[in-house]
């Protein structure tokens, strides 16, 4: 190790008086943090670079998004950054950027909405603001336009059967199908097996999709359009222990009575007699079968609902 310089101690004494602590240890202790810190940032700068722009992901679409942003950085220096990053990512061709600003740091959405930033969207701790910097007006995308809604018609094929419940705390109970919506990333069928033991204690098997309502200025939907799948389940259990919290009424119900019953909302008696009419000429005839096929930009599968067709033609 190279000896100090003979200036170097009467330095560091004259820093340990202008700056007194504790304790001489506690004196070095704070000065080589400091140092370290020094060092960190310029090391950081360095790999910056001038101009460089925030740290980002591009998408296939000629976008970019940010997803983490600078820890323990002030309005002003992020602000600056962000103006920084924005005109490299003008030059650059980029036609939107996506920036996503968690609860936490909530204080620095100001600084993005001062240069044109808006909100896309929120969801639990983090908001996402967008710019477009394409031509013309934005063509980003919308979000969440939709919510969906997944019941499960199960049925017992052989005394003609379904399980049907009747909702808590509604002003007028009517017979219906279990359900309810469908969780991020969860598919249908999964929706409704899921949704049906949870309302009924009745474990079941997905069969197929049987139909598919849309309808808008749906009340509790948020502004948002609906959905409402309903699929044909087959039981696994019988035996019936629906969740009093939820349900006021919950059995199993001849198809034939729920078809023609008064208490029943128009779709519940509509896909009664679709399933009637399966029964008496074979499932085949009202099922949408599912299928996974393998996606093309993410190397994953989907799936995807239509009427059964010949082997010969796929």
């Amino acid at each position: 190790m190279a000896p100090f310089s003979r200036g170097f101690l009467p330095s560091f004494i004259k820093l340990l008086t202008r700056y007194p602590c504790r304790s001489r240890k506690e004196s070095l202790c704070r000065f080589s943090g400091y140092a370290a810190q020094k060092q960190q940032q310029q090391q950081h700068q360095h790999q910056r670079g001038p101009g460089a722009p925030l740290p980002a992901s591009v998408d296939a679409h000629g976008g970019v998004t940010v997803h983490h942003l600078p820890a323990d950085v002030t309005e002003a220096t992020f602000s600056e950054l962000l103006r920084e990053s924005v005109c490299v990512w003008r030059s650059e061709g980029r036609v939107a950027v996506w920036l996503r600003v968690p609860l936490c740091r909530s204080r620095l959405a100001e600084a993005a909405a001062l240069q044109g930033f808006t909100y896309h969207h929120a969801v639990r701790d983090e908001a996402v603001l967008s710019l477009w910097m394409g031509d013309g007006e934005s063509r980003l995308p919308n979000y969440a336009t939709h919510q969906v809604g997944v019941a499960g018609a199960v049925v017992n094929q052989s005394n003609g059967k379904v399980l049907v419940v009747q909702d808590k705390n509604r002003a007028k109970n009517m017979w219906k199908f279990p359900g309810g919506l469908s969780n991020p990333s969860e598919n249908i069928g999964d929706t409704a097996v899921r949704e049906v033991f949870e309302e009924t204690g009745v474990r079941s098997e997905f069969r197929s999709l049987l139909s598919i309502r849309q309808q808008h200025h749906h009340p509790g939907a948020f502004g948002n359009s609906d959905m409402y799948l309903i699929c044909r389940l087959a039981p696994v259990t019988y035996d019936i222990n629906f969740c009093k919290h939820e349900c006021l009424r919950c059995e199993w119900m001849d198809l034939a009575r729920l078809a023609k019953a008064s208490d029943t909302a128009p779709i519940t008696s509509r896909i009664a007699k679709l399933l009637l009419y399966g029964l008496e000429t074979g499932f085949h005839n009202i099922d949408l079968s599912m299928e996974e096929l393998p996606a093309v930009y993410t190397g994953l599968v989907y799936q995807i609902h239509h009427r059964t067709i010949p082997e010969r033609y796929k």
